[in-house]
């Protein structure tokens, strides 16, 4: 037996683990189009967290690992803005790991007093407990005027009133506070629609700020160019004994904010020129990507259509049920479907190790 493989390491032995493909995989639940799972606060985090233990690398979103006032670090998945990934996805852009981010926290000017206090308290909280690298807080100099709209499938998306006052509040943090990423705190409306608050509250609703939850984040990443995430500010609501366990984590405080900070603080930067950069080899590029992991019928995002042109295994989740009805076969992309996550990790396992999958199925 070659001596490299009976001895790891010996030098050939070495050279050839070196040569070995890290195995890369992005897991998306498109948000605001009422997933079954990924669909509340941080309940496709324990998806995010099995899939982690069969990959090298996970690229993941906010939408999946925010979890309100709960957070799971998982060391080898990467938190990257929805915007930011469809470049990625697209090859326009690199994204490389880092150690640690100085974040900016941005609040909106529209949050009262006493709600304002609570999240600056929680920056308070992450520098002190968490050992977090936050700069000091920037308020925007106008409301921001936030308002919630849902499409006519149920979907939700929303505006901001004033876009000029979150740019230029952005753009403060950035080069007075030297911040590497933007934390955005903006007021949401509390007179949400009751009848479905309270169906999302038992966990069959549509999350009604998601889709503007995007836009903050996505305008912020197209602008700027560096990682962001939102938390909403809301009133608290009076505790609801009959609280869906997959809602509860949005009940647990008076702020979405913790796990943002703790996402974005080592949230990848990103290489906007391949050709222009200082290429290093922990920087990730489009075609690195070995597999996709979708819900089954939201297969109409950017990202998936730019993968679908390069070699990267397409997962398509049916258990996963959504709003919308965009298929990967009415689209013409090859996929693999499976009935559940558990189904797509025995997927994935077996892409990684190179064996066919239908060699071994029924």
């Amino acid at each position: 037996m070659d001596d490299a493989i009976q001895n790891p390491n010996s030098g050939d032995g070495k050279q050839k683990l070196l040569m070995q493909r890290l195995y890369t995989a992005i897991f998306i639940v498109p948000t605001g189009i009422g997933a079954a799972i990924g669909g509340y606060a941080g309940d496709a985090l324990p998806v995010a967290r099995l899939l982690a233990q069969v990959c090298d690398r996970l690229i993941t979103h906010p939408n999946v690992m925010n979890g309100a006032s709960l957070y799971w670090n998982i060391p080898n998945a990467l938190y990257v803005e929805g915007y930011a990934l469809d470049q990625f996805a697209a090859g326009n852009w690199g994204i490389r790991p880092v150690h640690s981010n100085r974040v900016g926290l941005l609040l909106d000017q529209g949050i009262e007093p006493e709600l304002m206090l609570r999240h600056l308290q929680v920056a308070d909280a992450a520098r002190a407990t968490l050992g977090l690298n936050i700069t000091k807080h920037v308020i925007t100099d106008a409301p921001l005027n936030v308002e919630l709209r849902t499409t006519s499938s149920g979907t939700s998306w929303g505006t901001i009133g004033n876009p000029d006052s979150l740019l230029r509040a952005a753009e403060k943090l950035i080069i007075q506070e030297k911040a590497q990423a933007i934390a955005v705190v903006a007021r949401f409306p509390d007179d949400l629609d009751a009848a479905a608050l309270q169906q999302y509250r038992q966990g069959q609703g549509v999350d009604p700020i998601a889709g503007a939850e995007a836009v903050i984040s996505h305008l912020l990443v197209r602008t700027f160019k560096i990682p962001c995430a939102h938390a909403p500010a809301f009133t608290p609501d009076p505790p609801d004994p009959h609280l869906s366990p997959r809602a509860a984590a949005e009940e647990l405080g008076y702020t979405f904010l913790p796990c943002v900070l703790v996402g974005l603080s080592q949230a990848p930067q990103f290489i906007l020129n391949k050709a222009a950069s200082q290429a290093l080899p922990i920087d990730i590029w489009a075609d690195q990507v070995d597999a996709l992991i979708i819900p089954a019928t939201a297969c109409g995002s950017s990202t998936l259509l730019s993968l679908s042109q390069n070699s990267c295994q397409i997962i398509t989740v049916a258990e996963n049920k959504t709003l919308i009805q965009v298929t990967a076969p009415a689209l013409g992309i090859k996929s693999i479907q499976v009935n559940s996550y558990l189904e797509a990790v025995g997927v994935v396992v077996a892409h990684k190790a190179g064996i066919n999958p239908f060699v071994i199925s029924d």
